[in-house]
This record gives structure tokens, C-alpha cells and sequence, in this order.
């Protein structure tokens, strides 16, 4: 999942997809998505969260492979 944030262009500050977005682009239940984006949270990758809040990018990950 934090790949979304290289493959769509995400910067730091930009809003990251909604956990509803996120389970019906990859065909899993929400608590499913919300349990993914609650360890991107705790890694420092994502901000924010939580009912009714937007996540937020934190920290864009490295790319890795890149010359």
C-alpha cells in the first residue's frame, strides 16, 4: 500500500486515499485496509487518520532500485 505514494505521485502533506477507496480498489473488507494503514501510520509513512480524518503522507519511501 505505500506504494501509492510513488506510483500516484504523492508529496509529503498530500491527502492519501480513504480506507473505503483503498478496500474497494483492492477488493478487501475495510478493517483490512484500516489495520494496513494503521502500521503505515505507526512506520511514519502516514499522518492523521481516524474517524472522519484524512490521512495525510508523511513521509514519501524511498524508491528502491533507483540509480
Amino acid at each position: 500500500m505505500a506504494e501509492i505514494i510513488t506510483t500516484e505521485g504523492l508529496e509529503v502533506g498530500e491527502a492519501f486515499p480513504s480506507a473505503s477507496a483503498l478496500a474497494e480498489r483492492f477488493g478487501v473488507s475495510r478493517p483490512t485496509v484500516t489495520k494496513a494503514l494503521e502500521k503505515l501510520e505507526a512506520a511514519g509513512v502516514l499522518a492523521g487518520g481516524g474517524q472522519g480524518r484524512v490521512r495525510t503522507v508523511r513521509a514519501v519511501p524511498a524508491r528502491e532500485g533507483r540509480s
